[in-house]
């Protein structure tokens, strides 16, 4: 045993004098993202979605004179499990605050209500099978209408994101 600790004093004198990990400096990556990026693309469409009190939303597609139209989240959580939706036909003229569709769920029905005017293009056909898309995703694959824009200022009046959210939490 004595033969043992011999051999190796020598190593744990040299262990014990050298300084502990903790002090041990790390090289720094050669590149970091700046605090505050997202390494992911944000669609320019996202900027231009506006919002009613009444809960529709409207977003524009490119060139700004075609648009969907839906019920927003909090409006499809109100309904609770939708069971139908009276989609528009298609060459429909609409104004502002026209009924555009309708949504009818257990609880009740509800006309939706057109935020801009326009020319109804087409409905969404995959309601007329699957009305419940409305629940899983109703500010994406569960738009009702597709117009045509007839004056895209008419926009300026809506909601955005952050004031709409205001107006449901108040």
């Amino acid at each position: 045993m004595a033969t043992v600790a011999r051999s190796i004093r020598p190593f744990a004198s040299r262990a014990i004098s050298q300084k502990p990990l903790a002090s041990i400096s790390c090289a720094a990556p050669a590149f970091r993202f700046p605090r505050g990026t997202r390494s992911f693309s944000q669609s320019p469409l996202s900027q231009l979605k506006k919002f009613t009190e009444s809960h529709e939303w409207i977003e524009l597609a490119d060139g700004g004179n075609k648009a969907k139209i839906g019920i927003t989240e909090y409006a499809a959580n109100s309904l609770g499990d939708v069971v139908f939706v009276e989609l528009p036909e298609a060459g429909l003229e609409v104004a502002v605050g026209e009924p555009v569709g309708a949504v009818e769920s257990v609880k009740s029905a509800s006309d939706v209500l057109s935020p801009v005017a326009g020319k109804v293009i087409q409905g969404n056909a995959v309601l007329e099978d699957n009305a419940k898309t409305i629940n899983a995703s109703p500010e994406g694959d569960g738009w009702i209408a597709e117009i045509e824009v007839s004056d895209p200022a008419e926009l300026e009046a809506l909601l955005d994101e952050a004031a709409y959210k205001e107006t449901i939490d108040a």
